[in-house]
């Protein structure tokens, strides 16, 4: 059987901006809907690579990119019925048949996300979500809450449970710990503090937490002592006018104020170790993306550039998802920054730009090095 030539960055790049129709999906690969990012997605193996491909979606629905499972036992990537790779698909892992004293399932406290990463969101409700007017209009925080998925607060002692047995019966590599914004200034910080805690006296597992920037910026020295190995802070959007567009309330704590915060945390947690997502296709310029991550770089942040994936049930789910050309006049120069600074993505001690499965990035970065 003849395959068609693409190269990894452009493949990878194609199937996150377009998305994959899974023609005859199987129960036993992992899959996800809804709920904190990445959503409706699907882990595969691309030579070697994992990606969170969007299968979900309506672009994917549309998409002209298939996976088939063919009889043979091989899982086929298609183009227009043109077959172009053997790929892998991430089955569930072993700790998703657990469940707590209480009868809560491990996957309803953490999940997979591509083969080795744990991640969860710790509080599953968020100040903004609550009011719509307010929202980030991609997120769907609330979904898989609603669908009964997943719990509204995990506790310490339940993730440091789940974390350890995704360790020993998995393999789990590092682990991502993430929350909606509660009331108060620390914005999420008590949170992942506590949880770094119980989960660190149970399993020796590197972590990254991500909150908004805290209003006091001790608590980055706090987070650290706590277990928290990198931290995320999350941009989304680069320019006010996106911003305050996109995310009316979290455009509040404007860019400014992030540039101080990312300057404070990399002084606690290393050059490096400090990253943002940065979600390609809400608006902002190609220009605008590598100018903020120019002073990213200097100041030692990672900006990891993914592209924005338009999530069903959202009020941007019709949004149209930027086009691989767009994704690649942002990567390729991006990943030259990132390779002449010396930051890469495999030094990050746990997070999603370790993990890469949502972007090129890594790839542009490593060609580039």
């Amino acid at each position: 059987m003849q395959n068609l030539p693409f190269n990894r960055q452009q493949l990878i790049t194609e199937l996150l901006t377009r998305g994959v129709q899974v023609v005859n999906p199987r129960q036993e690969h992992v899959s996800r809907h809804g709920g904190a990012g990445p959503s409706d997605h699907q882990a595969m193996d691309i030579d070697g690579v994992t990606v969170m491909v969007p299968v979900y979606t309506h672009s994917a629905h549309r998409s002209p990119w298939q996976v088939r499972h063919e009889d043979s036992g091989a899982t086929q990537l298609y183009n227009l019925s043109i077959p172009v790779r053997e790929i892998k698909i991430a089955s569930k892992p072993r700790f998703y048949e657990r469940q707590t004293a209480e009868g809560i399932p491990y996957s309803q406290i953490a999940t997979l996300h591509g083969t080795d990463v744990l991640a969860t969101t710790v509080l599953q409700t968020c100040i903004r979500y609550e009011n719509r007017a307010k929202a980030c209009q991609f997120c769907a925080i609330g979904q898989s809450l609603a669908a009964g998925t997943t719990i509204a607060r995990k506790t310490p002692q339940q993730l440091a449970e789940v974390a350890k047995a995704a360790v020993e019966l998995d393999g789990v590599k590092h682990m991502v710990m993430t929350t909606g914004t509660p009331s108060g200034s620390d914005r999420g910080a008590r949170i992942l503090e506590e949880s770094a805690i119980a989960i660190k006296a149970a399993v020796d597992l590197p972590l990254q937490g991500q909150c908004e920037p805290p209003g006091d910026h001790r608590w980055f020295r706090r987070l650290k002592e706590a277990g928290i190995d990198a931290l995320g802070m999350h941009l989304e959007a680069v320019t006010p006018e996106v911003r305050a567009r996109i995310m009316p309330g979290k455009a509040q704590v404007s860019v400014g104020q992030y540039l101080e915060a990312f300057a404070g945390a990399v002084d606690v947690f290393g050059r490096g170790q400090v990253s943002t997502y940065i979600l390609a296709g809400l608006g902002d310029s190609a220009d605008s993306i590598l100018s903020i991550s120019e002073q990213l770089i200097e100041l030692g942040v990672y900006p990891f550039v993914v592209p924005f994936v338009p999530i069903s049930g959202t009020p941007l789910e019709h949004h149209p998802a930027p086009d691989s050309a767009f994704m690649t006049s942002v990567l390729q120069p991006l990943g030259q920054m990132l390779s002449t600074a010396g930051l890469r993505s495999a030094d990050i001690k746990a997070g999603c730009g370790r993990c890469g499965a949502c972007s090129s990035l890594s790839s542009f970065e490593q060609t580039l090095a």
